[in-house]
């Protein structure tokens, strides 16, 4: 009978999804914190769309745009990793391009033998997640490996409840 693969709770290599937004900062700050604690190593993903979510002119092209957003993650990858060298953690970056955002961050798992994802909600309601699902539902579902989901309170709303027993199952 085979021996079953043993798997540490003790993370060596954790994957942190990074699309620049207060919600992705708060869990690289809960990442770096876990990497401190265990000397795991972070590496920092950004995946850009691959076709833009905008009309262009036709004197800008889909590449144009690809390759500023590149440049602007970079900057921003370089400044987290000098931030993280200096609390003596060691981190590694990339910026991927893909119509997947969430099968990148499934490729990146794999071909960097990520043992953990740390990876944050955006606390967005309504249909689009519904029909089309979160990238970080889809992350938590498909991981090989254990992930950290952090939630992001919902963004306030201006409809009245007159009731708050309407809405405690949310």
């Amino acid at each position: 009978m085979p021996e079953a693969a043993t798997s540490s709770a003790v993370p060596t290599k954790i994957l942190v999804p990074i699309d620049f937004s207060s919600s992705s900062h708060n869990a690289l700050e809960a990442a770096t914190e876990l990497a401190e604690k265990f000397q795991a190593e972070l590496f920092l993903l950004n995946v850009i769309p691959e076709a833009p979510t905008v009309a262009l002119p036709d004197a800008v092209t889909d590449s144009q745009i690809v390759e500023a957003a590149k440049k602007v993650a970079e900057t921003h990858l370089a400044t987290s990793k000098k931030s993280l060298d200096g609390k003596g953690v060691n981190a590694k970056t990339s910026v991927e391009v893909g119509y997947d955002v969430a099968g990148a961050i499934l490729d990146a798992i794999e071909r960097e033998g990520a043992d953990c994802v740390v990876i944050s909600t955006h606390g967005r309601s309504g249909w689009y997640p519904s029909v089309f699902g979160s990238i970080a539902e889809k992350v938590v579902k498909l991981a090989p490996c254990p992930v950290l989901l952090l939630r992001t309170p919902k963004p306030k709303s201006s409809a009245k409840v007159t009731s708050t027993r309407l809405m405690e199952w949310w």
